[in-house]
């Protein structure tokens, strides 16, 4: 019966290993349709399955099939992991909301189990649903998840005329979205909400933000943004280069121009790491953040005031994910995973032996980018041009300001800037 179920579905190959010593673990995903939407292959996984592992919600809708034990999440996901590994070889099953790799357990199961150990049985993901119900191209609409994410994660998506899907935390999260968009100059976007997608609860309800007054919304939901930007909204421009006041600072910023220029020395790309060494207001490392999702950061900073500072700028510029790191960066390198790239915009003449610790711990293929300003600074700037190689270069920009009732340029100090990069091929 098993083998039929699976050659209905063109799996007959995979069948024979399923519940061996290979395809052991079965990944099904399930929708609000509940086992009327299960294909013979899934409906089997799930019934031969000496343990069957999901949400609440995923266990009742399958009920009628599971004739393992069944088995909740713990809190955290992660703790039921072992629990999963030991039944190795032996007929597992895990429940997912509808396609388990988007957005799903999928991954965090891949993580620690060999894809070719797991045999997945995905159905419709809520985003499919959505992109059908609201005529949308899927590819074409971009995707932010706020579950366990806090919503400045949205600012970097704000843009006026763009559509967007919000995957929601709860029943709570479309007011907070209404609100969040208003207060961003957003609040004649139009919110769709749409819930409990592919089931016998399934509406579809939309309000305009400025205005939402949408109520008792199911606790399973999705959101369809319809962006509108008003006068008073501030999109991020995709090019880095943000206005020096966007960010909060005393003064200790990389000026827009010199930030320019050190964002296209450092190079960041996807899943990079970031070491932004004095980071002040911790302008670079936003910047590096805005450029791809998949970047990553960690400032370092001595100073409380500012460490601060640039936890709060990340936050309201819309990459919350920023690691700041108080303490001296003397003592703080050590602990910290190798990084793709390295900033030291600060400290240098105090600390001479910075460009060297972070050299050697760069990986190879990675860049090293210093700013400096001080004549002590640009010292060492020119010594470790002299050893390392790479290119240095000596920048001075000039300003238009008000000189007694007329205008003239005032030049800003000058900026010596080594870019650099790590001989070996990228890891």
């Amino acid at each position: 019966m098993m083998s039929q179920a699976l050659s209905h579905n063109g799996l007959m190959d995979r069948a024979e290993t399923s519940y061996g010593t290979s395809r052991w673990l079965a990944i099904v995903g399930i929708g609000e349709d509940g086992v009327e939407g299960l294909t013979p292959t899934a409906r089997t996984l799930v019934e031969t399955a000496g343990l069957v592992v999901g949400g609440e919600r995923h266990l009742q809708l399958a009920a009628s099939l599971i004739k393992g034990e069944a088995r909740r999440w713990f809190s955290p996901i992660a703790d039921t992991l072992p629990e999963i590994t030991a039944r190795r070889g032996q007929p597992v099953c895990v429940l997912a909301s509808g396609d388990p790799f988007c957005f799903g357990i999928g991954s965090t199961l891949a993580a620690a189990i060999p894809a070719e150990e797991m045999l997945v049985v995905p159905a419709l993901s809520s985003l499919t649903l959505a992109a059908a119900r609201m005529g949308w191209g899927e590819q074409d609409v971009p995707v932010i998840s706020l579950c366990g994410r806090p919503l400045e994660s949205l600012r970097p998506a704000l843009q006026g005329g763009e559509r967007l899907f919000v995957l929601s935390t709860d029943e709570t999260t479309p007011a907070s979205v209404a609100a969040y968009l208003a207060a961003q100059g957003f609040g004649d976007s139009r919110l769709s909400v749409l819930e409990a997608l592919g089931g016998p609860r399934e509406v579809i309800r939309s309000d305009i933000a400025r205005s939402f007054a949408l109520e008792d919304i199911a606790h399973l939901n999705l959101i369809a943004l319809e962006l509108v930007a008003g006068p008073e909204a501030r999109p991020l421009p995709l090019a880095p280069g943000l206005p020096d006041n966007w960010f909060e600072h005393d003064g200790q910023i990389t000026k827009r121009e010199i930030r320019t220029l050190t964002l296209s020395s450092l190079q960041p790309h996807p899943g990079a790491l970031l070491w932004d060494i004095g980071c002040g207001s911790g302008s670079i490392s936003i910047e590096w953040l805005l450029s791809h999702p998949r970047t990553q950061a960690i400032a370092l900073e001595k100073d409380d005031t500012r460490a601060a500072r640039a936890a709060r700028n990340a936050a309201v510029l819309g990459v919350p994910r920023l690691a700041v790191k108080l303490g001296p960066a003397s003592t703080s390198l050590a602990d910290l995973p190798a990084p793709d790239a390295v900033f030291i915009g600060g400290g240098l003449a105090r600390d001479g032996g910075l460009i060297e610790a972070a050299w050697q711990a760069l990986k190879p293929g990675g860049r090293l980018v210093a700013n400096a300003v001080t004549i002590e600074a640009q010292q060492l700037l020119t010594e470790a041009w002299q050893k390392l190689g790479g290119q240095l270069l000596r920048v001075s920009v000039e300003r238009a300001e008000p000189v007694g009732g007329l205008t003239g340029f005032r030049p800003a100090m000058p900026v010596l800037h080594l870019a650099v990069t790590k001989p070996g091929a990228p890891r």
